[in-house]
């Protein structure tokens, strides 16, 4: 294999750094030199601990005692710093790591984004507790019937591009995307017959994540570029998607009446701004995957910093219940009564995959960046959100990012579309321009 990537580089000598082929050829290099670093015996034991540890897992969540789960941890972890030596590295085992998800990226430079990101948001988050009476979300807890919510996810996937002669939408317990190529990206959410949210955010987010890999260039179709760059990126657009388009102000100007249609009894009383504040209300929570837009980058730097200090050796397995606990504490002023719906609430520290939770919120940040850049470029962009229109905005999405698929770099990306590396301003700014709005700060 690397004889024949070796081969078609000289053929290529010459090429524009821009074209397809050379990007094949970066990218097929990356990938196989990374692979061929890991040993056949490594890879054999590592499938062996990811399963075990995953079994071990689910009986220490189902009888919340993390002593059943922390021998397989102290494994896990052992793998991944083995991992971390045959990939290489020079500053931080964890670079190694990460590199896997995101390209690139260097844990010195992640720290000190989510430094300045959790030093802006926990005042914020504080503020927005101290006036938590001035969001009522109770409109959307009430019964719904499923097979409306089905056929309201449907137009909303539709609307914001989603083609459906490419793809199909169904449900499961936990919603995912999944693609075969550019033509057949499917995705799946799920519907609660008594909490409208889940049923509408999870189907915009999952249509975000398809919209990159639908509109991928046509040329790149069934070669390995035919994908989304890193797992941030793609986190980016099912995040602006589902946030900050879905939970604009805009947008259910525009699509609120049709949900009204659907649920006459529910809403049809409601106004856009009680409906909009509800599905921005900020409240704490245990749970990551149940966290507001505000909340959330928090339950992930969380993560991150414990996963590192796991990593390089400064937290121990038997420890990381009290250190978890203190950490929710100090970002997020609560603590959970019991390890489920704390350490032991995720999946992702069964797998030899470390470095994958900053990705979350890293799409956050890149997604605002996206949006100010978009704006910014086309004003009338803007203007169009504002009256809930979300074409213009999706041309810009697919010319600057989708079409592109995985051709360049995250920070490449990044910086041909905005005009700057990623930073954390951009989310910072647009988060407390928002909450301050819904919760009149």
């Amino acid at each position: 294999m690397g004889e024949l990537i070796e081969a078609a580089s000289v053929e290529l000598n010459g090429a524009s750094y821009r074209s397809s082929e050379a990007s094949l050829i970066r990218f097929l290099r990356r990938d196989y030199e990374r692979a061929r670093r890991l040993p056949a015996d490594f890879i054999s034991r590592s499938t062996s601990i990811n399963g075990e540890a995953t079994a071990a897992w689910k009986k220490a969540r189902e009888d919340d005692d993390f002593a059943l789960f922390r021998p397989w941890l102290e494994k896990v972890l052992d793998i991944n710093r083995e991992k971390a030596e045959f990939l290489g590295f020079e500053d931080d085992p964890y670079d190694a790591l990460l590199e896997s998800h995101e390209p690139g990226a260097k844990t010195s430079d992640i720290k000190a984004i989510f430094d300045s990101t959790k030093s802006a948001l926990i005042p914020l988050y504080d503020a927005v507790l101290q006036h938590s009476m001035r969001v009522d979300d109770r409109i959307l807890r009430q019964s719904f019937n499923i097979k409306s919510q089905a056929l309201f996810g449907r137009y909303l996937a539709t609307t914001i591009g989603y083609d459906f002669n490419r793809g199909h939408l169904a449900t499961s317990v936990h919603p995912f995307s999944t693609s075969l190529s550019r033509n057949d990206v499917r995705i799946t959410t799920r519907y609660s017959p008594d909490y409208l949210s889940p049923g509408i955010f999870a189907t915009l987010h999952e249509a975000g994540h398809a919209l990159y890999v639908q509109n991928v260039h046509q040329s790149l179709t069934r070669t390995p570029l035919a994908k989304e760059t890193s797992a941030a990126l793609d986190e980016s657009q099912s995040r602006l998607i589902e946030n900050m388009v879905g939970r604009s102000k805009g947008f259910w100007q525009i699509h609120l009446p049709k949900l009204q249609e659907l649920f006459p009894n529910q809403l049809g009383d409601v106004s856009v701004s009680q409906f909009y504040r509800a599905i921005n209300k900020v409240q704490p929570s245990f749970i990551r995957v149940e966290a507001d837009e505000l909340t959330y980058n928090l339950h992930i730097i969380l993560r991150f910093e414990l996963e590192r200090k796991l990593i390089n050796g400064e937290l121990k397995a038997v420890d990381v219940p009290a250190a978890w606990n203190d950490k929710m504490s100090e970002l997020l002023g609560i603590v959970p009564a019991t390890d489920r719906d704390g350490c032991l609430q995720d999946i992702h520290w069964t797998l030899v995959g470390f470095g994958y939770f900053p990705t979350y919120a890293l799409g956050n940040l890149y997604a605002a960046q996206f949006l100010k850049a978009a704006q910014t470029h086309e004003p009338s962009i803007a203007d169009d959100l504002e009256e809930g229109r979300t074409e213009s905005l999706l041309d810009w999405l697919r010319t600057n990012i989708h079409q592109h698929g995985r051709k360049f770099t995250p920070s490449e990306i990044v910086e041909n579309a905005t005009g700057a590396p990623l930073n954390q301003d951009d989310f910072i700014n647009y988060a407390v321009n928002k909450f301050s709005e819904v919760y009149g700060l």
